[in-house]
């Protein structure tokens, strides 16, 4: 293919497929601990990590990526001091995040142009610099997920039992929290702050959607996020679109098909479940004699 003789298309898809993978794992875990709204909170709070490098003249991705972790530990401890109303940690940290991004954007007037890229995504940001993060950020979260997949699934379906067994509940979920911070971090310049939570979750929405069975709703995540940036930044090069905006719209159409498909079968199903329930009742019993002129005639 003609796009893939340009450097920057293929860190582009190199990096896309990185991300993908960690990014759709990750939002199964999210998904199943009531947690999906945490990766559009650290993503917000990156934004203030970026404006913040920006505005002191450090790498904006270092920054955002340092904040994003720092936001993600935040998280852990507010957390602990609304047990009963876990999710409005998410909501505190939010905040902040988002408003000291619009303050220190307003500082800066020259950030402006250079914020695009990092609110929608833009294959062109995508540098060696970055690839390479990516590349340590892969391979932590898959050591990570890969070593503790256990406890990580103990703890997602039962917290207080995998804390009564002895498991380090606390420090696991302080860990993933991070790991979390650093995939939404690294996941910026693909997708963008604004639409990172897509990367992350509607895969893991559609495969919890279409399979029970958890090792299956992993790969079947992985998958349908790498066929989403796949198709979404071929769609982008061809179309001119911007890469984030068209990923996500390629995979919230994965999600929608999905469950329209899903539909379909089971209504296939159920007619033809009860088409062998009625043949089976007519065989048994024979077919309803209709009353006709025949059945008054001797």
């Amino acid at each position: 293919m003609e796009m893939l003789h340009y450097d920057f298309m293929q860190r582009a898809f190199f990096a896309g497929a990185l991300i993908a993978v960690v990014a759709s794992v990750l939002g199964v875990y999210l998904m199943l601990r009531r947690q999906a709204l945490m990766a559009d909170m650290l993503s917000h709070v990156s934004l203030a990590g970026v404006a913040a490098g920006a505005f002191l003249g450090l790498s904006p991705t270092l920054s955002g990526f340092l904040t994003a972790t720092i936001g993600a530990v935040a998280v852990e401890y507010v957390r602990r001091f609304y047990k009963t109303y876990s999710e409005m940690s998410i909501a505190i940290i939010m905040v902040g995040g988002l408003s000291t991004a619009v303050v220190l954007m307003s500082l800066n007037k020259t950030m402006s142009k250079s914020f695009t890229s990092y609110l929608f995504g833009s294959v062109v940001a995508v540098d060696r610099s970055q690839l390479l993060l990516m590349l340590i950020v892969t391979a932590a979260a898959a050591l990570f997920f890969f070593f503790l997949r256990r406890p990580l699934y103990q703890m997602t379906f039962d917290e207080e039992t995998a804390k009564v067994s002895g498991l380090p509940t606390g420090l696991i979920s302080m860990l993933f929290s991070v790991i979390t911070g650093m995939i939404v971090a690294a996941a910026m310049p693909i997708v963008g702050v604004l639409l990172v939570s897509s990367l992350i979750i509607l895969p893991a929405a559609l495969a919890i959607r279409l399979t029970s069975r958890f090792s299956a709703a992993l790969l079947l995540a992985v998958a349908i996020g790498l066929a989403g940036v796949m198709s979404g930044l071929t769609a982008s090069y061809e179309l001119s679109t911007p890469p984030g905006g068209t990923i996500a719209l390629v995979l919230l159409a994965f999600l929608a098909l999905g469950v329209a498909s899903q539909k379909v079968v089971r209504l296939v199903r159920a007619k033809s479940k009860h088409a062998a329930a009625t043949d089976t009742e007519m065989h048994s019993y024979g077919p309803i004699p209709r009353l006709g002129e025949d059945s008054h005639t001797s």
